[in-house]
């Protein structure tokens, strides 16, 4: 398979992902009261198939809603500026939050993005992330779940796109160089 010229390389299988999202799932359910349905707030566009799994997974209701931000252009880095262009539409004071993305490299998106939240003083917010690369953070940031620590490879599919191309392969590949 190829995107933009360059050959893919599976790296996760579709029943890997699948599996590790139930799992994930338990681990979040134990981790939160369930006084209230948890607000999930997932990162667009990227999180937008994981969050759809994983919150199809829970067991009891939650809300969801999104915010989109900004960091990538259509090459494979990080622009290191965050712009958010789409702010949640629930008020989440109070409420025990789980901030939902497809990948943590540099840790700068969700960093902010995790700050930005706390300011809308939420009972409890947590983390969960897909996939981890450990090897690029730039800031002390650490998900508060993770799906799999992947390597410092441009990964695509299952969400993960490379300039608006990818997202629908249900597998996760990495672009060989």
């Amino acid at each position: 398979m190829e995107i933009r010229g360059k050959r893919l390389r599976l790296l996760i299988k579709e029943e890997d992902i699948r599996r590790r999202v139930e799992e994930l799932a338990g681990e979040i359910s134990s981790s939160f009261s369930w006084d209230e349905p948890p607000v999930v707030v997932a990162l667009l566009k990227g999180a937008f198939i994981f969050a759809s799994d994983l919150v199809r997974a829970f067991k009891r209701p939650v809300i969801v809603d999104f915010m989109r931000v900004s960091s990538y252009g259509h090459s494979t880095e990080s622009s290191g500026n965050i712009r958010i262009l789409k702010d949640i539409e629930t008020d989440i004071e109070g409420k025990e939050v789980l901030l939902v993305d497809d990948i943590l490299d540099t840790g700068l998106t969700m960093k902010e993005i995790y700050e930005f939240l706390k300011m809308k003083k939420p009972k409890v917010l947590k983390t969960c992330v897909l996939l981890d690369k450990k090897e690029r953070r730039r800031v002390d940031f650490e998900a508060d779940f993770v799906g799999f620590e992947v390597p410092d490879r441009f990964l695509v599919g299952y969400g993960l796109d490379w300039g608006e191309l990818g997202r629908n392969l249900r597998d996760i590949y990495y672009v060989e160089d």
